[in-house]
């Protein structure tokens, strides 16, 4: 059995590397969603006009990996307190979100998100946005895997809380 979950949290290189390397991920691709236009290449969405985030959809096994695992990944590799930005990137295009493909993962994520603000884990409030999963347009494949074809593992580190 597969799921899907869709995430977006900065720049899609580093987040698309880091989740590649649990078991049960089984594909990942990055590209574009929540935006206004069709077909969007890298070029538009950099202009912070076309409304979509940088994402990364998961294509995962639940009996490997669960929706609520991606979820505390996703809360650790980028910081979620950031309003579209992560670090030296900054525009609309990398903000946090989480786009939900049913209720029951909506339900999860408000969950998470209630559990990391009850128990203070951020010094700031979460500012992840929680929406609809819509068309996933595929960025182009010269973004797909780019830290493995750059002989890079992973950009990423564990978030210092």
């Amino acid at each position: 059995m597969e799921e899907k979950a869709t995430f977006g949290g900065g720049c899609f290189w580093g987040v698309e590397a880091r989740f590649r390397e649990y078991k049960g991920v089984l594909f990942t691709r990055v590209g574009y969603t929540g935006g206004r236009t069709d077909k969007p290449t890298y070029k538009e969405v950099c202009t912070d006009k076309t409304g979509h985030a940088e994402a990364v959809e998961i294509t995962y096994n639940p009996d490997l990996i669960s929706y609520e695992d991606l979820l505390n990944i996703f809360f650790e590799v980028h910081d979620p307190t950031q309003v579209n930005r992560q670090g030296v990137d900054i525009g609309t295009q990398y903000r946090s979100v989480i786009f939900y493909h049913n209720e029951k993962q909506k339900k999860k994520a408000e969950e998470i998100i209630k559990r990391l603000t009850e128990s203070e884990a951020f010094k700031k409030p979460i500012a992840t946005q929680l929406v609809p999963a819509t068309t996933f347009w595929e960025a182009e494949d010269y973004h797909q895997r780019y830290y493995e074809k750059q002989g890079k593992v992973s950009c990423l580190f564990t978030l210092k809380r």
